[in-house]
């Protein structure tokens, strides 16, 4: 797996931000680490749906995250990004933590097969192409083209097994999974633009902060239904710590350092890794056809990261100094007054003699 390092915005220039943005942590290593913890939420999900309802989970895991979040953010001293940058995180937290998450898991507690739902969200880093090219004009090459069919395919083997009819699912429980499909890449696309040139730790905050309030009214609905149970208070916090500190932070770093394309790639690996966890975890099968998808899924992201041949190298974490146009008044100046050396000698001294 690579992912190549692209230059970054201007972020805070604070020695802990820089060590946050993972400035001296492979991208490789980052990508890596991404997967599996993100791959956890999937199962932790299913454990947890079983003891809560949806949005009344969400809203209890965003709006601890939230807190911890704006914790940290004051205790580091870190700056709280201005009114419009802010505003950028909020509409992240709303396309990639509230409407994402909020209709995933809504469509999973209306009984859509979470089989489904991956193969559909395993389309992400096609649909996040396809939209930076209609709207940015980013390019995507032939190479991604091809390592994003092989992803794809190989998420198709990983979860085809486990799609089935969904028990009780209407049809606005399957509208729901498009929808969730949408504002993932949507988000992905607007925090790339948007909403990678803060802090983290504050943006991060914000992000989730705004995701609590825009689901408490549904939760409210719900009337904040959990059974206390010891697993939904482990679910909970494994979703809390490990969910949303660990891999939602993971993903802000990885989105400033890399391309859209090659951090939305790591996505196919999802439901292989998922269906890896759920063995060793969960008791699953682990059949022919998931080991298969995993290794044709790795493939196509290691095609899909691959760095452009032509593409400058550049270090990892470390912008790059700006180019300050050469002064053009200054010799003028200096050849007005007699002290230029691209004067001659004699017409200086001539200078002095007339004075």
């Amino acid at each position: 797996m690579s992912l190549q390092s692209q230059p970054q915005p201007p972020g805070p220039a604070t020695p802990a931000a820089g060590a946050l943005a993972g400035a001296r942590v492979p991208a490789g290593l980052l990508g890596v680490a991404f997967v599996i913890l993100w791959s956890t939420g999937f199962p932790a999900a299913r454990i947890g749906l079983d003891h809560s309802a949806p949005f009344t989970l969400l809203v209890l895991r965003f709006g601890g995250a939230g807190l911890i979040f704006a914790v940290l953010t004051q205790l580091s001293r870190a700056a709280w990004p201005p009114a419009r940058a802010a505003l950028h995180s909020a509409v992240v937290g709303a396309l990639s933590l509230a409407l994402q998450l909020g209709t995933l898991y809504l469509a999973a507690a209306r009984g859509v097969n979470v089989g489904l739902i991956a193969l559909v969200i395993g389309t992400m880093p096609i649909v996040t192409a396809l939209l930076g090219l209609a709207f940015f004009g980013e390019a995507v090459r032939p190479l991604q083209w091809l390592g994003f069919g092989l992803g794809f395919t190989g998420v198709a083997l990983a979860v085809g097994e486990r799609i089935g009819p969904g028990h009780g699912a209407g049809p606005g429980a399957y509208l729901a999974v498009l929808v969730g499909l949408l504002a993932i890449s949507a988000g992905t696309l607007y925090q790339k633009r948007h909403g990678s040139d803060v802090d983290p730790r504050s943006a991060l905050a914000l992000q989730h902060l705004a995701a609590t309030l825009l689901l408490l009214p549904f939760a409210v609905h719900e009337g904040f239904r959990i059974d206390s149970s010891a697993a939904f208070y482990v679910t909970l916090g494994w979703a809390i710590g490990v969910n949303s500190l660990g891999a939602f932070a993971l993903f802000f770093v990885l989105l400033r350092r890399g391309a859209v394309n090659q951090v939305a790639a790591l996505f196919f690996l999802m439901p292989p890794v998922t269906a890896l966890i759920d063995y060793l975890v969960l008791g699953d099968a682990l059949t022919l056809y998931k080991m298969a998808g995993l290794a044709l899924a790795a493939l196509g992201v290691w095609l899909a990261t691959r760095p452009h041949p032509g593409a400058r190298p550049h270090t990892a974490g470390q912008l790059q100094p700006p180019v300050v146009p050469a002064r053009r008044t200054a010799e003028p100046q200096r050849a007005a007054s007699g002290s230029s050396p691209l004067v001659p000698s004699a017409l200086r001294m001539k200078k002095r003699r007339s004075s």
